[in-house]
């Protein structure tokens, strides 16, 4: 892998596990020294010395992102690493749960707690950082929204809410901050085999056969699929990109209800047909 962000450093909020873990490894491999924040002291601590053994540079901060203060430590411990600077923050931290059946069966509580979870803490996070790119007059936001954000999903009102939320956020926050040579994009995934979605959970019950007739390449993401789209976004390659929000999703947002018919002949809308 090519050293295409070395000097660079990057802040990974949720970056221990699953996509998160994915993404500090990656901008690590590809130069960058990264600050992983997360909730899980072990888990990121073996990710940092999982970097560290591979030859990357890699600091953290344990804590839950939904805490101001933590927020505050994040960034005084960014800036202490970087020596006053910040070139790369990937807002990763993001979940569906607490969930509810239906909306009419939720709480007011319920929302709180998804709005801090999906939405509040990237409005504060990137408040706190996105200072210091301004004044070195560079830099680049990368949001994790979720492909739910884009389609219907029931039992899941107001996650998909919150994340629609996020991409208004970063095509608008981006308009605002270009002037400053400063970009700002997300990536929506789906389907990603993660400890906070396995596989074997969206599996249970179902043939594994079958995968092919619901999704379009035929597999789930592995968290480095969605790893080499935030590099992708976070380096020169993709200079001329902002405000975008990138599926990274195997295809299923493009299929948008059409499934590969069980047969193998065709293609159907019509769910008893796969």
């Amino acid at each position: 892998m090519t050293q295409r962000l070395a000097g660079r450093i990057a802040v990974v909020t949720g970056g221990a596990l699953g996509i998160g873990g994915g993404i500090s490894r990656r901008l690590a491999a590809a130069g960058a020294t990264v600050v992983v924040n997360d909730v899980d002291e072990e888990a990121a601590a073996a990710t940092a010395g999982e970097i560290t053994a591979a030859g990357g540079a890699c600091g953290t901060l344990v804590g839950d992102i939904r805490e101001p203060k933590v927020v505050e430590a994040l960034r005084d411990r960014a800036l202490a690493v970087g020596d006053g600077r910040v070139d790369i923050l990937v807002n990763n931290v993001g979940d569906f749960r607490p969930a509810a059946r239906t909306f009419l069966r939720s709480t007011e509580a319920q929302w709180q707690a998804l709005y801090e979870l999906n939405l509040l803490h990237v409005l504060r996070v990137t408040h706190a950082l996105l200072p210091v790119m301004v004044e070195q007059r560079s830099g680049t936001v990368i949001n994790n929204s979720t492909v739910e954000a884009f389609r219907g999903i029931p039992g899941h009102a107001v996650y998909s809410a919150y994340n629609a939320g996020v991409s208004a956020f970063t095509r608008s926050l981006a308009v605002e901050v270009g002037q400053y040579r400063i970009r700002v994009n997300a990536i929506a995934p789906d389907l990603a085999d993660t400890p906070q979605t396995p596989a074997a959970a969206m599996l249970r019950g179902r043939d594994p056969a079958l995968l092919r007739t619901w999704l379009p390449l035929g597999r789930f993401g592995a968290p480095d699929d969605y790893a080499a789209v935030v590099e992708f976004l976070a380096s020169d390659d993709s200079r001329f990109v902002t405000g975008h929000t990138i599926p990274v999703d195997g295809g299923t947002l493009a299929a948008s209800g059409w499934y590969g018919r069980a047969d193998g002949k065709g293609w159907t809308n019509l769910p008893n047909e796969t």
